[in-house]
């Protein structure tokens, strides 16, 4: 029994347009199957995508504006391709954003909405993760986390230490998912999080009751009546297990 990650969420003023910029930030197509949600998926894939990660961007009516617990990173393959991404980002719309890091190799910018994501330097480890290196978790403890989502989703642990933990599926496909021990977490949002989807053969109550054992919480973010449980991990980080796909 396992849970996959097929998505991550991103809540906006404007999907449409939000949509619209991911998805020509990763090259990838845009679909919606209802107003005020818009899926971000490589092109002539059906979702869920075996190998990638896709986007989802979901209409709220204000969205909070205090960092993210959750951020995207972007692969590239040389310092010509980062040059050219992150032009081609800012075309887009993106814009440079200052979260205090200080000289680093990689670029952070802030997607239209004020969601920052990073633009990695060349890294051998995402040689083949596709456009999205990795989605990155702030978090205290990164060896609790690492434990409870491998376990959530059978993934393999490639690195662990007190200050971060580094997972990828058991198929080595797809992004990589990072926790960073990050001291102050209490003014960070949930505005950017995890969906997750039950393997067929195990239904979503089944799974549900699975990670509840391993330390999640059921959460209310005002979500209603809706085919998805909303569960928080140890940590109070909000994700989504999806109904049937």
């Amino acid at each position: 029994m396992a849970l996959r990650l097929v998505q991550v969420n991103f809540k906006a003023r404007d999907d449409s347009a939000l949509g619209l910029f991911w998805a020509g930030a990763l090259g990838w197509g845009v679909s919606s199957e209802e107003p005020g949600a818009t899926s971000v998926t490589p092109v002539g894939s059906a979702w869920p995508v075996p190998d990638a990660v896709s986007v989802d961007v979901i209409a709220v009516p204000d969205p909070e504006t205090v960092k993210d617990r959750a951020h995207i990173e972007l692969a590239t393959t040389s310092a010509a391709h980062h040059a050219e991404l992150v032009a081609r980002l800012k075309e887009l719309g993106a814009t440079p954003a200052d979260v205090r890091q200080g000289d680093l190799p990689w670029t952070v910018l802030a997607d239209p909405e004020g969601n920052v994501f990073c633009v990695l330097e060349p890294r051998e480890t995402y040689r083949d993760t596709g456009p999205i290196a990795a989605v990155v978790v702030d978090c205290a403890d990164p060896r609790a986390m690492a434990r409870f989502w491998g376990e959530a989703m059978d993934w393999t642990l490639h690195e662990v230490t007190d200050d971060h933990a580094l997972l990828r599926s058991a198929e080595g496909v797809g992004p990589y998912l990072e926790f960073l021990r990050t001291p102050d977490l209490k003014d960070m949002s949930n505005r950017v999080h995890l969906d997750l989807l039950p393997y067929p053969v195990d239904g979503q109550a089944a799974e549900v009751a699975r990670v509840e054992a391993l330390g999640a919480t059921p959460a209310d973010v005002g979500q209603g009546d809706v085919p998805w449980k909303v569960l928080a991990d140890p940590e109070g980080n909000v994700f989504c297990v999806l109904g049937p796909a």
